[in-house]
């Protein structure tokens, strides 16, 4: 299972930190990674931002097997230095998410004998 969720939110990080913990329950011998994009005081419109993301790290640790951060505030700032949006737009985030998300996973999606499943990927970057 592969989940995308940011860590900021309530919807994020409480629904989904449940969801990966009711995936887990239910099919135990399945590996899991998460791309979790973690807020930044710089970019932050909620004070509840930083508990959200502390309470949530936890349920990662237990139920996740990889764990892709993606710092909120990197993504505004190579949005806005590199790509020279004035204001980025979250499809433009969404759009780098999507990148990362692509370039950390072909071993996943073409044929190869080094990191051919996400059990593999896993072992290998420990």
């Amino acid at each position: 299972f592969r989940i995308t969720h940011s860590l900021g939110g309530g919807t994020g990080a409480g629904m989904g930190t449940l969801l990966i913990r009711k995936i887990r329950e239910e099919f135990p011998d399945r590996m899991m990674a998460t791309f979790s994009v973690l807020p930044s005081p710089k970019v932050s419109d909620t004070v509840v931002e930083p508990y959200n993301a502390t309470l949530s790290i936890h349920q990662l640790v237990e139920n996740s097997d990889a764990t892709f951060c993606i710092d909120n505030e990197a993504l505004y700032d190579i949005c806005m230095r590199t790509l020279k949006l004035s204001n980025p737009s979250y499809g433009d985030l969404n759009h780098l998410v999507s990148a990362v998300m692509s370039g950390v996973t072909p071993c996943l999606r073409f044929p190869g004998q080094l990191n051919s499943d996400l059990r593999k990927l896993a072992v290998n970057m420990v």
